[in-house]
C-alpha cells in the first residue's frame, strides 16, 4: 500500500511538472487597452513571476494587443495576433483559441483589436481571487489576488486617468498594487505600447517596450524606466534635429531630456555641445566642466566630435573648452 501511494505521488508530481513546464504560472494582473484618440494599443502586466512580460504581453501595430495569463498558454500571443491580422475580431479570436485549448479552464485571456473591440475570458479553475472587467476599449484581468476588488480598482483607475496610453497603463498597474495586488507579492512587470497603424518597421511601431525581469519593487522600477524612456525620447528628437541642422530645436529637446533625467551626464554634455554650436559657448563652459569633473572620458571624447562635425568650433574655442577649469 505504501509503495502504491509513493508511485501515485510520483506520477502526480511528474504530471504537475509537465503541466507547469508547458504552461508557466503567471498568476498576475494586467490590462489591455486602446487609446480612443490616438488609436495606440498596449498591454501592461505585473506578477510574482520572473520575466512576466515575455510570456504574457503581446501587441502589434495595426493589429491588436493580447494578455495571456494564469496557467499561460504562450501560443495565444503569436497565434492570436496572426488571427487578428487575418481579419478576425477580438471575440472571434478568443473563442477560437479557447475552444481549441484543453487547458481552457485554467486560462485567463484578454484581447483588444485595432477597432477597439474587446474580449476577455477567465477560466472556472483560475486561482481565486480572480476575475475581469471590461470598459470602453479596454479590459482589466487578475488572478491569485489578495482581494477580489483589485480588478474593479484597476477599471476605475484607467477610466479616471489622463495622459498618454503608456502613462495610463502604468497608473492602472500602480492602482492594482495599492489595492493589494498579487497575494504572493511582486517580482516582474512590463509595459508595451504600439502605434495605431503599422509602418512596416517594428523598431518604429513599438513606442514603449519596457521590462523589469526581477526586482523587489518592479512597479517602482518600471516607473523609473518609463521616466528615463521619456527623457531619451527627447534626446532622440534632439539628435534628429541636429541631423536636420535645427540647433534651436535640438537645444529644446535636450533641455527637456535633462529636466526628466537631471543626473545623466550624457544629456548635460549634449546640451553643452548644442549651446556651443548655436554660438553660446559662455553658457556651455560651466556645463562642460561639470561633466568633465565627474567623468574625464567626456573630455577625451570632445575633440573627436570635430571629425564628423558634431561640434563646430575653432581651435581656440576647443582649447577653451578643454582647459576650462584646469
Amino acid at each position: 500500500m505504501k509503495a502504491l501511494f509513493t508511485l501515485l505521488v510520483l506520477l502526480l508530481t511528474l504530471n504537475a511538472q509537465t503541466f507547469y513546464g508547458e504552461n508557466p504560472l503567471a498568476h498576475t494582473y494586467s490590462i489591455v487597452a486602446r487609446d480612443t484618440i490616438t488609436g495606440e494599443m498596449g498591454v501592461a502586466v505585473q506578477s510574482h513571476w520572473f520575466s512576466v512580460g515575455t510570456i504574457v504581453s503581446w501587441a502589434e501595430a495595426g493589429v491588436g494587443a493580447i494578455a495571456t495569463q494564469s496557467f499561460v498558454n504562450v501560443s495565444f500571443g503569436p497565434n492570436g495576433l496572426a488571427l487578428l491580422r487575418d481579419g478576425y475580431n477580438a471575440q472571434q479570436v478568443l473563442d477560437k483559441l479557447i475552444e481549441e485549448d484543453e487547458g481552457r479552464d485554467y486560462r485567463q485571456l484578454a484581447i483588444i483589436d485595432a477597432e477597439g473591440n474587446v474580449a476577455t475570458y477567465s477560466g472556472k479553475k483560475c486561482t481565486p481571487e480572480a476575475g475581469h472587467l471590461q470598459g470602453n476599449q479596454f479590459s482589466v484581468q487578475a488572478n491569485m489576488m489578495k482581494y477580489d476588488t483589485v480588478w474593479k480598482v484597476m477599471k476605475e483607475a484607467f477610466e479616471n486617468s489622463k495622459g498618454s496610453l503608456a502613462e495610463r497603463l502604468l497608473l492602472t498597474l500602480e492602482a492594482a498594487e495599492e489595492a493589494g495586488g498579487d497575494i504572493r507579492g511582486k517580482q516582474s512587470a512590463s509595459l508595451l505600447v504600439v502605434k495605431a497603424e503599422s509602418t512596416g518597421k517594428v523598431w518604429e511601431d513599438r513606442l514603449v517596450d519596457l521590462h523589469v525581469e526581477d526586482h523587489p519593487e518592479p512597479l517602482i522600477e518600471l516607473r523609473r524606466l518609463y521616466n528615463v524612456h521619456q527623457a531619451y525620447e527627447h534626446m532622440n528628437k534632439g539628435d534628429l534635429a541636429i541631423e536636420h541642422g535645427d540647433m534651436e530645436l535640438a537645444m529644446k529637446e535636450y533641455s527637456k531630456a535633462e529636466e526628466l533625467f537631471p543626473e545623466n551626464l550624457e544629456m548635460k554634455f549634449w546640451r553643452a555641445v548644442t549651446l556651443t554650436n548655436i554660438g553660446e559657448l559662455e553658457s556651455a563652459l560651466p556645463i562642460f566642466i561639470e561633466v568633465f569633473s565627474k567623468d574625464n572620458n567626456w573630455k577625451i571624447l570632445t575633440p573627436r566630435l570635430l571629425v564628423n562635425e558634431l561640434l563646430n568650433v575653432s581651435e581656440e574655442e576647443l582649447q577653451r573648452i578643454l582647459s576650462f577649469g584646469d
